[in-house]
């Protein structure tokens, strides 16, 4: 998991306020849903000028319990609370004049309107008669106060679509405090940042917190709980599973909570025995990077690492080996195969299998079940006669979610309803139904929980003692280190260089990757 920076300038002062004085309190809420009890009688308290961390495992609750303190469901029994008051949010503006505001994962944003129609977006100043008319100048002179607050140097006049995902953030949170929201809840704030630009909101944070604000942080980076968190609470299975005061606040004492028992490190295989290269790039150009010409290998057994910053074309790289945006030339052998893969259909019949970095729009259909999602790549495989197979697409569903202890009802559950790492399984369990010699891997653990990660890592171990070659793009170096027999570190659209598993694992690993990645060397 990513850590955060020792650097600990935007860490708490520590507890400043008394049990006694409570901005927000959650008093037994539960909420049910098709199959799933997902809050069972769940209890919070948010004091004025704290950073409370929510975290547990993906299926915890916790993004169900921000939706209904937000007002985009309702409790199906509870109470809340604010100063005290019971108070009943039945929606979004309600919520609002509570004084909270949730700052989604996804951002919530009109991208082709400028920052100050975004920020005051159905709350416009009005001029003229009747108040027909939007006064824009007061709009953007207005915006410039809360974009100052979040330390957002940038014309209020400027078309969001050209800001960077940080940026845009920023504008959320300028957003959000434009209506006086005394608690604002930030849902995986940091999980499309840069470095930097998560050091930016780290420091935004910190200066709310010292002006009266309140703000719940949900992340399963730990790092960043522990550098940031005044208090955490810890949400396993629906329900209340502890929490944890500033002084008591460490990895282990998370983790231990969110699991219910202590997580075994990953025991990696030391001899892992290597097979013939089964991938193998020569002169590969990109239309995204069409200048530049790759070569790169990857055998039988081994689990490679591609590295670099965001922009480096590490998706892009994955997009054109499985075929969807092809390569421009080059050469590149699948096995004994020379193929350049034109859409994914060739790739996937050369043996190849892609994990995409965002599941929800390009791995699976959420609105299906897991057992169609799971048989989706082998339909036309197990087809009798041009016809469907139900009997092997039930066996198939049934053998993957058993294989990948996927946790759901059954196999007949929506996939929609599924937590972000279950998600993620079943789009592993589609393609390891197929059985690949060539895995791509784009982000696999984005999103997901501690626990979750682990079984992901377990399972790249596994397929590759079974002599699949795996190929996976990650932005957390902890993960690169820690999983990458060989890391390729790419800049600008180019390989930078190589670094095999001695230098990853030495204490030098991280400055190593970081100097290619930036193109200090290579």
């Amino acid at each position: 998991m990513s850590e955060a920076p020792t650097d600990r300038g935007a860490a708490p002062a520590g507890n400043r306020v008394g049990a006694e004085d409570r901005l927000l309190e959650v008093r037994a809420v539960s909420k049910r849903f098709p199959g799933v009890l997902a809050l069972d009688r769940v209890d919070l308290v948010l004091h004025p000028g704290e950073v409370l961390a929510v975290i547990g495992e993906n299926g915890a609750g916790k993004s169900t319990l921000m939706k209904i303190l937000a007002g985009v469901q309702p409790a199906d029994a509870g109470e809340l609370l604010v100063d005290g008051q019971p108070v009943q949010i039945d929606g979004v503006e309600e919520a609002l004049a509570a004084g909270i505001a949730l700052i989604h994962q996804e951002l919530n944003l009109a991208d082709n309107l400028d920052i100050a129609a975004n920020i005051f977006l159905g709350r416009e100043p009005r001029r003229g008669p009747a108040g027909v008319l939007i006064d824009h100048a007061r709009t953007h002179g207005q915006s410039r106060r809360f974009l100052d607050m979040v330390g957002l140097a940038v014309d209020p006049a400027t078309i969001v679509s050209e800001l960077t995902i940080g940026r845009q953030q920023m504008v959320e949170i300028a957003k959000a405090l434009s209506v006086d929201a005394r608690v604002l809840i930030m849902d995986e704030p940091t999980s499309s940042l840069s470095q930097s630009e998560a050091e930016s909101l780290f420091e935004v944070i910190g200066q709310l917190r010292d002006a009266g604000k309140s703000i719940v942080y949900i992340s399963h980076r730990l790092g960043e709980v522990t550098r940031l968190a005044d208090r955490v609470t810890v949400l396993r299975d629906g329900a209340n599973a502890g929490e944890l005061d500033r002084q008591e606040i460490t990895h282990d004492a998370m983790v231990q909570l969110m699991v219910g028992r202590d997580i075994d490190q990953l025991q990696r295989a030391a001899n892992r025995q290597l097979g013939a290269v089964v991938l193998e790039a020569s002169g590969l150009r990109s239309p995204a990077f069409p200048d530049h010409r790759l070569d790169f290998s990857v055998r039988a057994g081994e689990i490679v690492g591609l590295a670099g910053l965001v922009g480096a074309g590490r998706t892009e790289l994955l997009q054109t080996l499985f075929g969807i945006t092809p390569a421009l030339d080059g050469q590149l052998k699948i096995g004994e195969i020379p193929l350049l893969p034109q859409d994914p259909r060739q790739a996937i019949r050369a043996g190849m299998a892609l994990v995409p970095e965002d599941r929800k729009q390009q791995g699976l259909v959420i609105e299906m079940t897991v057992r169609e999602n799971m048989s989706l790549p082998s339909l036309k495989r197990d087809a009798r006669s041009g016809f469907l197979n139900r009997g092997r697409e039930k066996e198939v569903g049934d053998r993957m979610i058993e294989r990948l202890r996927v946790k759901t009802p059954g196999p007949e559950q929506v996939v929609r309803y599924l937590s972000g790492g279950n998600q993620q399984k079943v789009v592993l369990g589609k393609w390891l139904a197929m059985e690949p010699q060539v895995l791509l891997m784009d982000e696999p653990t984005r999103g997901i929980d501690v626990g979750a990660k682990q079984e992901i890592y377990s399972l790249m171990e596994e397929l590759a003692a079974r002599g699949v070659a795996i190929l996976f793009v990650s932005s957390e170096m902890e993960e690169v280190l820690r999983m990458s027999d060989r890391a390729v570190v790419m800049h600008e659209g180019r390989i930078a260089g190589e670094l095999d598993r001695e230098v990853l694992a030495g204490g030098e690993g991280e400055e190593a990757v970081m100097q290619l990645a930036t193109g200090a060397v290579g």
